[in-house]
């Protein structure tokens, strides 16, 4: 008579055997990812080669930096799904917290820029532990306040950054290089530091503590209730949010060579971070840079076709109104959503063929088990998932 360990190893092998059979149903849509993903790299690696001119190229460059920002932006809207619509702030101060440490300090840019996005995270640590006790709408409008705050603070203060006549910064590759090659550098900067945000917020992810933040955006009492430190939990994405947001804007102020506090404090540029993320999806990793394209893009072009007009306001409000009315998740979740039910659906019954059936009798007339969960005396037509199958036997 077998044992139960020769029937629980027969059971395994059939269910393995299962399991390599249905692997290419897996692995093809990872094949078809990682193909996209490397014809994306080398698009934006040959972006600069191919630009037709200095303009579109520059327009790559502000495109990029929206894409950054928005990406910034979701380490905290994406996760915890608290809609930050001030956080201009982080971008404005970490612009003017490189600038004023070259201008003033006289230190190198790079290091400048590391540094400013280190005291925007440390000013950012009161400012949440303040305002995320509170939620929603409370929290909107506190977001707002803050980012006006600090517009009247750098208005005001004109004697140490520069008012409202702005502040002009050193280009960081010297004089001698021109401004074309300026935009193709700062366009490659930007894609390395997107990459790095990208990086990190798709590790996040698929750890313990994005599991908690998610859990959090999902229902937060809920959470709490469970254990998870969501206080702890959500200053930290914020933090971080502030962190990314703030090398965004120090970046842009490099390439840009000049902050204005109307400008960089405004309430309007973390409104096209919270545009960028809807429009793309704030729950999936590319969603913001998706985003970022299509409203930068949009953006540039109103600019150019309608010169000082406010025409690109109305665009930008008319699309945020489409979003949140016909697709509220965003494109990229919208788009799989539609390419899911196109596919064959997952069940816990795997139909199986007349000469895998044979197969599984076959191993299981040597142990007096049928490997598809009978005895050898039934005939079945299907066969357990290997899955199932597993987690049944001990």
């Amino acid at each position: 008579m077998p044992s139960a360990s020769d029937t629980r190893t027969a059971d395994t092998g059939a269910a393995a055997a299962h399991a390599g059979r249905r692997d290419p149903r897996g692995v093809v849509p990872t094949i078809v990812k990682a193909v996209a993903l490397v014809l994306l790299a080398a698009a934006i690696v040959a972006f600069p080669s191919v630009a037709a001119n200095p303009f579109i190229l520059s327009v790559g460059v502000v495109i990029m930096s929206y894409a950054v920002l928005a990406t910034g932006w979701n380490f905290m809207g994406g996760f915890t799904g608290y809609m930050s619509l001030g956080h201009a702030a982080y971008a404005g101060l970490g612009g003017y917290s490189t600038a004023l440490l070259i201008v003033k300090a006289e230190l190198n840019p790079w290091v400048a820029l590391a540094l400013g996005a280190l005291i925007t995270a440390v000013i950012a640590v009161p400012v949440g532990i303040a305002s995320l006790r509170v939620r929603g709408a409370s929290f909107v409008i506190v977001s707002i306040a803050f980012v006006l705050i600090l517009l009247l603070v750098f208005q005001s203060w004109g004697g140490f950054t520069g008012g409202s006549n702005g502040l002009r910064i050193p280009r960081p590759f010297g004089p001698e290089v021109l401004r074309p090659e300026q935009h193709e550098r700062f366009f490659y900067i930007h894609a390395a530091l997107l990459a790095v945000a990208l990086l990190l917020w798709w590790l996040i992810d698929r750890s313990r503590f994005g599991i908690g933040l998610k859990a959090i955006r999902e229902d937060e009492d809920k959470a709490q209730a469970l254990g998870v430190p969501t206080f702890q939990y959500k200053l930290v994405a914020f933090v971080l949010s502030a962190f990314f947001t703030a090398l965004g804007g120090g970046v842009y102020a490099l390439w840009f060579g000049f902050l204005d506090p109307v400008f960089q404090f405004s309430i309007l540029i973390g409104s096209y971070m919270v545009l960028m993320s809807l429009l793309g999806g704030i729950r999936s990793l590319f969603g913001p840079a998706l985003g970022a394209l299509i409203v930068g893009y949009a953006v540039e072009f109103f600019k150019s076709e309608y010169g000082d007009t406010q025409f690109h306001l109305v665009a930008t409000g008319l699309l945020l109104g489409i979003v949140v009315l016909f697709m509220p998740d965003g494109i990229i979740p919208g788009v799989t959503g539609l390419l899911r039910r196109f596919r064959p659906q997952a069940s816990s019954i795997r139909e199986v063929t007349q000469a895998e059936l044979a197969e599984q009798r076959a191993g299981g007339a040597h142990t007096g088990t049928d490997s598809s969960g009978g005895d050898s005396t039934g005939g079945a037509t299907r066969a357990p998932d290997p899955q199932v199958t597993e987690g049944v036997h001990p």
